[in-house]
């Protein structure tokens, strides 16, 4: 049986308190109903420095195998997940936000353009930024983060490739 993969999730506020955090409670319910062991949750401020920073950690850990963000992915001026994040992906996952954009859509019209839900690649984890907002939260775990998790984090390990291409051999290139 395929081990279960470890994710840690970070809510991104200036407001949020354990207490009132919906965003981050919808957030590990929707990824605990998705089969993920949940490793550590945070709150951290908007902040460029301190999102890098947590991250950066996060991306160390051994148990760590993917990292999920809510909130700080709009146009307002805190709103800095999107900078704080592009300038540590190793490779971005650019379908992402574009996947996500189009589901919004759906619900909310022209309104979905002004989200930047993004995600990435940070030192081989796999790291997802969703908006705050629970129903965009319902939206995004089940349909677009929860089936492929598993297959995003092997490819960010190196430990399975895309259809069609052949593995890579074993002692390197």
């Amino acid at each position: 049986m395929a081990a279960l993969v470890k994710v840690a999730t970070v809510t991104l506020s200036d407001t949020r308190t354990e207490a009132d955090d919906e965003g981050g409670r919808a957030l590990r319910e929707l990824l605990a109903a998705a089969g993920v062991e949940l490793v550590t949750h945070q709150i951290v401020r908007e902040e460029v420095e301190l999102i890098r920073g947590v991250i950066l950690a996060l991306s160390k850990l051994e148990d760590v195998d993917a990292i999920v963000t809510t909130g700080g992915t709009g146009l307002a001026p805190r709103d800095v997940t999107l900078e704080a994040l592009e300038a540590l992906f190793d490779k971005p996952m650019l379908g992402f936000g574009e996947a996500f954009r189009r589901m919004s859509w759906d619900d909310v019209g022209p309104r979905a353009m002004l989200s930047n839900a993004t995600a990435g690649v940070v030192g081989g984890r796999v790291v997802f930024a969703l908006p705050g907002s629970p129903k965009a939260l319902r939206l995004a775990i089940p349909a677009l983060v929860a089936p492929i998790l598993g297959h995003a984090v092997a490819l960010a390990r190196g430990r399975a490739v895309h259809h069609g291409h052949a593995a890579p051999r074993a002692g390197g290139a």
